[in-house]
Parts: C-alpha cells; sequence; structure tokens
C-alpha cells in the first residue's frame, strides 16, 4: 500500500531558541502560521491526489510544535481527528525540541492519535550543542526520547553534520547514540549557511567554514550505513530544495545540492564496487536490487563511467533477491 504524506509547516515563531544556523523563513519561504482553514485546505487538497484506501500521515515541521500555545497545539489537533476517524488520515507526525517535551505534553499528544514525535537533537555532543546554541544539553535529548518511548510513540531524531567544532568522529557517535536510544528514524541534514543568522556572521569573519560537498557526502555515507546496519529508516537526506535555497539569494555557503541524497546513494555503491576494480574482464554485469538501478549507475552515471575504467562494457541489471547494498556481478 502507497504511503502518503501531508506536510503542514509551522514557522519559526513555535521556536523560541535562536540556534546560530537557523532562519526558517529563507529555509522555508514561510512567514506566518497557518490558519485552521488554510489547514483544511491543504487536507483536502492533498486527499484529491491520494487513492484508496488511505495511507497517509500528517507531518506538523518547522518550530517546535509543542512550544505553540496549547490551545493552538489542539486547535491544530482537532482538525485532523475527523479525518482519522474517516480512516482517511492514518496517523500525526510532530516536530520538535527535546526540552519541550513532559508527561504532560504527552498525554496531550496521546489524546490526540499523534503517533510519531521527532525530535531536533542535532548532535549529541555537549560542546557542539553549546556553540551552535542550541539552549537543550544531550542529557535533555537523552531524557526527552526515553519519555517517549515510555509513552508508547514512535521516536524519530534528526540530525545535522558540519555544526561548529563538530568533526566526522564526534557526527558518527550521535548516529551511534541515536541508534541507542531507540529511534526509529532519522533525518541528516549538512550544516548550511543561511543570510540573516549568526552563523552568516561567523562565516563572514571567517571564524566558520561549512563543510565541502565531497566531505559532506563522505560524512553522510558513513552515518548512512550505521543507520542502515541498525534499521533505523532515513527519511531524509540534506533539506528541502526551498524556492530561497535553490535561488541562492539567501544561501551564503555550505554542501547544498538539490540531489544531496542521489550523491550519497551513488558514493556509497562506488565504495561497494571498489571491491571490484581489480578484476580484468571485458564485460561486467551487475546485480543489485531494482530500487537501486538508479543510484548504483550513478549520479549522471559517474558510477558506470567510474567502472567502464576497468571494463569495456558495464550493464545493469535488478534481481529482487538482492537487499539494500548487496550486489552480485558476472564478469566475461
Amino acid at each position: 500500500m502507497r504511503h502518503y504524506n501531508i506536510p503542514i509547516f509551522i514557522p519559526q515563531q513555535a521556536c523560541f531558541n535562536s540556534c546560530i544556523y537557523c532562519n526558517q523563513h529563507h529555509i522555508s519561504g514561510q512567514f506566518i502560521q497557518p490558519s485552521s482553514s488554510e489547514i483544511i485546505s491543504k487536507i483536502e487538497t492533498y486527499l484529491q491526489t491520494f487513492k484508496e484506501p488511505y495511507n497517509s500521515e500528517l507531518a506538523f515541521f518547522g518550530g517546535s510544535f509543542t512550544a505553540i500555545n496549547q490551545k493552538k497545539q489542539e486547535e491544530y489537533l482537532q482538525i485532523i481527528q475527523p479525518y482519522i476517524y474517516q480512516n482517511k488520515i492514518r496517523s500525526i507526525r510532530i516536530s520538535t525540541r527535546p526540552d519541550y517535551i513532559t508527561p504532560e505534553i504527552l498525554q496531550m499528544l496521546k489524546k490526540y492519535n499523534v503517533q510519531t514525535i521527532e525530535l531536533g537533537a542535532q548532535s549529541l555532543n555537549d560542546e557542539v550543542l553549546e556553540k551552535s546554541q542550541r539552549g537543550h544539553s544531550v542529557k535533555d535529548v537523552q531524557n526527552a526520547s526515553k519519555l517517549i518511548n515510555e509513552y508508547g510513540f514512535d521516536l524519530g531524531l534528526q540530525m545535522m553534520i558540519g555544526l561548529p567544532h563538530d568533526t566526522l568522529e564526534k557526527s558518527i557517535e550521535t548516529a551511534k547514540e541515536i541508534v541507542r536510544l531507540g529511534a526509529k528514524s532519522t533525518r541528516i541534514y549538512p550544516t548550511l549557511v543561511i543570510e540573516n543568522t549568526i552563523l552568516a556572521e561567523l562565516f563572514r569573519k571567517g571564524d566558520y567554514l561549512p563543510l565541502e560537498m565531497g566531505e559532506a557526502i563522505i560524512w553522510t555515507s558513513k552515518l548512512y550505513n550505521i543507520f542502515l546496519e541498525n534499521n533505523v529508516n532515513i527519511l531524509r537526506v540534506g533539506l528541502h530544495p526551498s524556492e530561497a535555497l535553490i535561488s541562492g539569494k539567501e544561501l551564503l555557503a555550505g554542501p547544498f545540492h538539490v540531489s544531496f541524497r542521489e550523491l550519497v546513494l551513488s558514493n556509497i555503491w562506488k565504495e561497494k564496487f571498489e571491491s571490484i576494480t581489480h578484476k580484468k574482464a571485458n564485460v561486467i554485469t551487475i546485480y543489485v536490487n531494482p530500487k537501486y538501478i538508479g543510484s548504483a549507475v550513478g549520479y549522471k552515471s559517474q558510477n558506470k563511467i567510474y567502472l567502464q575504467k576497468y571494463y569495456k562494457n558495464v550493464i545493469f541489471r535488478g534481481d529482487t533477491n538482492l537487499i539494500d547494498f548487496q550486489f552480485n556481478y558476472i564478469s566475461l
């Protein structure tokens, strides 16, 4: 059954902390919280494009949902209840900060059929959190994660790479801690330098340098493998390509690419294929799961071109018996 998403963006007014990298108005292009009528209109518009039986999830993203005035939270959640009772919306997902999770908040969310709570952990290193002015500690993430699991919600933990004082080793430890905390899903975001942020000031002064594109791809590839090996669903890799980011008007620096996830998957396959570059043959046929053929061939066929240095003819075929990054090959 196909899964459908209905995204509702709650902009930065719902977050009372100013992280040094954040200006969600520029990232999302949205400045004000949606009205109830706007949410209903958006739901109805999305549902018209879905096929029955509905397997849809409504997700509140952006500013911290549980930091909104509780009356407003309940107003938003009440809108969705008739759609849940009619089986048109299966579940609700919210995104929030770890320091805005309490037993009382979780009881209210449970009452309104929220299933998944994503926390913006960003890093699980206290030095990185402090330098990024996150306003919470690793302990806050751990405590909130424990509560979310105890109350029976599905836990998601988002992370960022390339924050001030971050290293590959620290990011790897963050990924391992996300696994340990019992997250069912994650998102990996390379840090970007956006206009009108503290990070932009640091960048202009030469006090902060973002990751290069190649670095970001390598770091993310390693994290991707950790999550894959531990059955953590990787919901997104890289920021959503909003108009502000694509135009470059508000993006000062950083590893942004509209096909960043594809670049990461291509790199993972390239690393896998290094094990067969010592073979000598005219033709090689490589078998991968059908859904991975595109990324195995590589972004703009980069992996096929790479393998053509060693084989005159490189052929990719689908094999449903293979999963994830497994592959077989025949060379002649």
